[in-house]
């Protein structure tokens, strides 16, 4: 390792959009890769992030080989400086220790949650295919069905590239946004969102990716604190063809967001 860490970063103002979810995937993609992993739990509230890796502990205890990232919990207590502080020393560990940092966010609009999201080198926003959750990122027109101006989460993201500049760091994020939850179903709403997150992606530059599908292997799997990739020999869960396919999606993920660049040299 040299340098410090990257830091990517899953956000979204909007909850239920599968953000711990993508998070931990992505954190047992990088620990596959050889990288090594700090991760950080902003969401006081779910704490899914912080319960995922748990479980995960709990069963590699039993017996069960499995890569662990670094874990660390920084939930809000109210006191909005004793919170960032908290934060700034997780952070400084980690981001000193590995390779990658992961800060699974809120999906709220929180003091925590905009100084994660400040620190991101990438950021990820799993986005549920509905106009429900397009209106964080757009404002759509209903006659036209044309997008009249960027909305609030935009807006947000906009505001903490500006914070990275005051600290002398690059404005500069590689901004993914992932169409999740995606029913394997042809609608007209799904190719209108489809066309609609395309304009947005060349207005506000972000780059839009396909992410999971709606499958119920996702829920089953927290409770093991397993993700996909480790399915296969010895981790007791047959695979079937609906699991197969969904760690394909997983892989263009993986291969959309550019992890490989994380392996140590002659792993990649």
């Amino acid at each position: 390792m040299s340098g410090p860490a990257h830091i990517i970063v899953i956000g979204n103002e909007k909850g239920g959009t599968g953000k711990s979810t993508v998070a931990m995937h992505l954190v047992v993609s990088l620990l596959a890769l050889g990288a090594s992993v700090g991760t950080i739990d902003l969401d006081a509230r779910q704490a899914t992030l912080t319960r995922y890796v748990e479980n995960r502990r709990r069963r590699a205890a039993a017996g069960h080989a499995l890569s662990m990232p670094d874990h660390e919990e920084v939930p809000p207590s109210g006191d909005d400086a004793a919170d960032e502080g908290r934060f700034l020393a997780a952070f400084q560990r980690l981001r000193a220790a590995h390779d990658v940092v992961v800060i699974d966010t809120p999906g709220s609009n929180h003091p925590l949650s905009r100084l994660g999201h400040s620190y991101a080198d990438t950021l990820v926003t799993p986005l549920n295919d509905s106009f429900i959750d397009l209106d964080v990122l757009a404002k759509v027109d209903p006659d036209s069905m044309k997008i009249s101006r960027p909305s609030h989460y935009s807006e947000m993201v906009w505001e903490t590239k500006k914070v990275r500049a005051l600290r002398g760091e690059k404005a500069v994020v590689d901004w993914f946004v992932l169409r999740n939850r995606l029913s394997t179903l042809d609608a007209r709403n799904k190719r209108v969102m489809e066309r609609l997150l395309g304009e947005l992606a060349k207005r506000i530059g972000f780059r839009l990716v396909g992410g999971l599908g709606e499958r119920v292997i996702y829920r089953e799997l927290f409770l093991d604190g397993l993700t996909l990739f480790d399915l296969g020999d010895g981790s007791g869960i047959e695979m079937s063809l609906s699991h197969v396919a969904a760690r394909q999606e997983l892989r263009r993920l993986v291969d959309s967001l550019g992890l490989a660049r994380f392996a140590p040299a002659g792993q990649g």
